[in-house]
């Protein structure tokens, strides 16, 4: 009898595993940092340290990024994932399984805006993404672009070709540095990408507070992450109106959640349950468990009960 099955989702900055009985009760749970393989070599240390005091499990899938998108990498991450799993685990993108926890398997959109940015739909032509690809070219509009626009910003200030003392000043005092320190904490440290992208929540503050300068990347964001969300939709010819639904911690800025709903043109379909319920969910279903609305409403409450708004995957 499969009693035990497993869930995690990671992202850039932080990772999240769970394991559910089939009463759909998270009964361990354990949190690490980001398995970002471009960013680290430590990921396969760092993912088999997490795992270990969570089995033995029955099922497992894991969300982790760059899943389908290199070959090497993806091989890599099934290998090591059904070496300490078993052969029938099973690995997806990180943005798959938030698209399954989002709209519980259903057609639709999903943008997600965390340390990179991709929207992920699926409708009548099948399944698609748009965007997804990393920071060298893209990931418009998540932590990571606003941060790093932001420290540019920043830049242009301390060397005389951009006046915004305000927005400058008040950044650098959230990061803790001094106008001399801003190579030092953009290019060194063991994950500068998670570092700039860490930028963005001190930046969402500032729009908050009504800065001009940090209202304009907000929105400029927000109209990255629409233009992501459409190209999706059209491509998989996703059914109108339109039903879509947002993941990241980037839309914990409320400027951002209103201007791409705005864009899309409806308002967002509350996400069922936070992304690692999407690894969870496929894995009850690949093990054989009843998933029924008894199961769901279960999972959702221990769920919220065992994770902290500030500890979802970005």
């Amino acid at each position: 009898m499969k009693d035990r099955v497993l869930g995690l989702d990671s992202g850039g900055s932080k990772t999240i595993a769970v394991v559910v009985d089939r009463s759909g009760a998270v009964v361990d749970i354990g949190f690490g940092a980001g398995l970002d393989p471009t960013a680290d070599d430590a990921w396969e240390t760092r993912l088999r340290a997490l795992l270990a005091p969570l089995m033995p499990v029955d099922m497992a899938v894991l969300g982790l990024p760059f899943h389908g998108e290199m070959a090497a990498v993806s091989a890599r991450q099934t290998a090591l994932t059904k070496d300490l799993l078993g052969p029938q685990a099973l690995v997806m993108n990180d943005v798959a399984v938030a698209f399954e926890a989002a709209l519980g398997g259903e057609d639709g959109v999903l943008i997600l805006a965390g340390t990179g940015s991709m929207a992920w739909a699926r409708g009548s032509k099948g399944t698609t993404r748009s965007g997804g690809w990393g920071d060298a070219f893209g990931d418009e509009g998540s932590a990571y672009w606003i941060g790093r626009e932001a420290l540019a910003l920043v830049s242009c200030h301390l060397d005389g070709r951009k006046s915004c003392e305000s927005f400058a000043c008040s950044l650098l005092a959230a990061l803790g540095i001094g106008p001399d320190d801003l190579i030092d904490f953009a290019y060194t440290g063991d994950s500068p990408r998670a570092k700039i992208a860490s930028a963005a929540r001190h930046v969402s503050d500032l729009a908050a507070l009504g800065n001009t300068q940090a209202l304009g990347l907000m929105q400029e964001a927000a109209l990255h992450l629409a233009a992501l969300g459409h190209a999706a939709a059209r491509t998989c010819a996703a059914v109108t109106p339109l039903r879509w639904s947002f993941a990241g911690g980037v839309f914990n800025d409320a400027t951002v959640t209103r201007t791409v709903a705005a864009q899309m043109g409806a308002l967002p379909v509350p996400a069922r349950f936070p992304p690692v319920g999407g690894a969870v969910l496929v894995a009850a279903r690949q093990a054989g468990w009843t998933v029924d609305d008894a199961f769901t409403h279960r999972l959702n409450l221990s769920l919220l009960s065992h994770i902290q708004p500030q500890e979802v995957t970005s």
